[in-house]
C-alpha cells in the first residue's frame, strides 16, 4: 500500500468508528471515503443496523456490493452522520469538494445531517483554498453562455471532459472546473457564482463539517473539531 493510501485509510476508518446502530448515514464519495464505505461494511458483517444513503451512483453500488442497506431519499427523515471527503479543506474545515463530480448530491446531504465528518489524506489540508480547481456544476442548456459568464469574472473555466466527451454528473448537468490559484473571500464568491444563472452548484462547502479527520503516511490521525456552530440541518 502507498504512503497516500495508509494515510486514506487510516482516516476513512477512524470516521466509521464515529457510527452506532441505529443511525442514517450518508456515504461519501472518493479514495478516502472508499475506505470508509469498505470499514462500514465489515461492521454490518459484524451485527452494525444502520441505514444509508449515498451521495452518487459509484457509492451506491460499492455499498451493495458490502451489504450496506440503502435507502431512498423519500423514507429519509434525518441524517446522522455523513461521512465524506473533500479535495481541499483548510483548518476552519471550510471544503472543496466535487472532483468527482458528485458535488450537488454531496452537498444536499450534507445539508440533511447533523453531523458531517471529512476524511483527507495529509496532502488535501491546505492554508489557503484555491489551487484545486473549483469545481461548478452547470446546466447542458446553455452551458455556453454561463461559461462566458465565469470567464468575465475571472474563473479561468475549463468544461470537464471524460475520455474526449463530456463529462456528465449523475443529475445530467456538466461541470466547469474554475482556476483560482487562490480564494480570498470564500463565502463572497460562493454567492457570485451561484447567482449566475445555468449555475446548480458549486463545489464550495463552507460551514458543513463539524470535524475534519486527517490521515498520515504514517497511519496516525488527526482531527480537528468545527471551531462554531456548524450549519444545522432542517
Amino acid at each position: 500500500m502507498q504512503q497516500t493510501d495508509i494515510g486514506k485509510k487510516a482516516a476513512g476508518e477512524k470516521a466509521a468508528s464515529y457510527i452506532k446502530s441505529g443511525m442514517t448515514v450518508g456515504l461519501g464519495t472518493g479514495s478516502t471515503a472508499y475506505y470508509t464505505i469498505m470499514r462500514i461494511g465489515e461492521m454490518v458483517k459484524a451485527g452494525l443496523e444502520i441505514r444509508a444513503v449515498a451521495t452518487s451512483q459509484q457509492s451506491a453500488q460499492l455499498a451493495v456490493e458490502q451489504a450496506i442497506p440503502l435507502v431512498d431519499f423519500d423514507q429519509v427523515e434525518k441524517i446522522d452522520i455523513d461521512i465524506d471527503g473533500a479535495d481541499e479543506a483548510d483548518t476552519q474545515l471550510q471544503l472543496i469538494k466535487g472532483g468527482g463530480g458528485a458535488l450537488l448530491r454531496e452537498k444536499i446531504i450534507a445539508a440533511a445531517s447533523k453531523e458531517m465528518l471529512v476524511v483527507i489524506d495529509e496532502q488535501k489540508l491546505v492554508k489557503h483554498l484555491g489551487k484545486f480547481p473549483l469545481p461548478v456544476e452547470v446546466t447542458t442548456f446553455g452551458w455556453e453562455l454561463t461559461f462566458k459568464h465565469l470567464v468575465a469574472l475571472g474563473a479561468h473555466p475549463v468544461l470537464r471532459l471524460k475520455d474526449n466527451n463530456r463529462f456528465v454528473t449523475d443529475n445530467g448537468n456538466y461541470i466547469l472546473d474554475c482556476h483560482y490559484q487562490k480564494i480570498h473571500n470564500a463565502p463572497a464568491l460562493h454567492t457570485q457564482l451561484n447567482n449566475i444563472p445555468g449555475v446548480v452548484e458549486n463545489g464550495l462547502f463552507l460551514d458543513y463539517a463539524s470535524r475534519l479527520i486527517i490521515g498520515y503516511h504514517d497511519g496516525t490521525v488527526r482531527e480537528i473539531t468545527h471551531p462554531y456552530p456548524a450549519k444545522t440541518s432542517f
